[in-house]
């Protein structure tokens, strides 16, 4: 079996393309030109072991809000729509994945219902050209688009880059697991996942 979706966006913002298989090796592609927000979904991706290949063109000179936003939505509805049904999948997951003095712990329930609870505890204002609110931002947005449910808590850490990129890897390796077949039924006693 091979989910896969591609998904295109046209605004007056951002122009982006995605194509997302969930049953990949980690092969990843992410040009967004904000370099903070391609290490953070190529982590995401690879650590996930989806293959993503995401190309983005945004208006970078007003600032990094637009392109960071859509790059999630856009990367959120492949989600959704390699899914499908969500017939057989595990449904729900959860990580904690350390980066040096970080500790990030990530919980995903593939309900249909999108949720979001995000505190990456930062204290900076931007890491590299990425605000650090976009961050939080990025992973709302990808719940949202997906239809899911999202719990992402920073446990600890000093460094702003090591929280961040822990809670994005937590996220992956909860993903990981949901997004997992077992089965062929849809895990729901309603019978959907809507």
């Amino acid at each position: 079996m091979s989910r896969t979706a591609t998904v295109e966006r046209q605004t007056g913002e951002t122009s982006i393309r995605c194509t997302l298989t969930l049953e990949g090796s980690g092969e990843v592609d992410v040009r967004t030109g904000l370099g903070m927000l391609d290490h953070l979904l190529t982590a995401l991706a690879r650590h996930a072991g989806f293959d993503l290949a995401l190309r983005a063109e945004g208006d970078l000179w007003v600032d990094d809000h637009h392109t960071a936003e859509d790059c999630s939505l856009v990367l959120g509805m492949a989600l959704d729509r390699a899914l499908g049904e969500r017939r057989g999948v595990v449904r729900f997951g959860s990580a904690y994945a350390p980066l040096d003095e970080a500790l990030a712990r990530a919980v995903v329930d593939l309900s249909g219902r999108p949720w979001a609870e995000v505190e990456l505890d930062t204290v900076r204002e931007k890491l590299g050209e990425l605000a650090c609110e976009n961050m939080r931002h990025v992973l709302i947005s990808l719940a949202m688009a997906s239809r899911t449910t999202l719990h992402v808590d920073v446990l600890r850490g000093r460094n702003d880059h090591h929280k961040v990129e822990a809670a994005f890897k937590a996220t992956a390796l909860a993903l990981r697991e949901a997004v997992r077949v077992r089965g062929g039924a849809i895990p729901s006693t309603k019978g959907v996942l809507t």
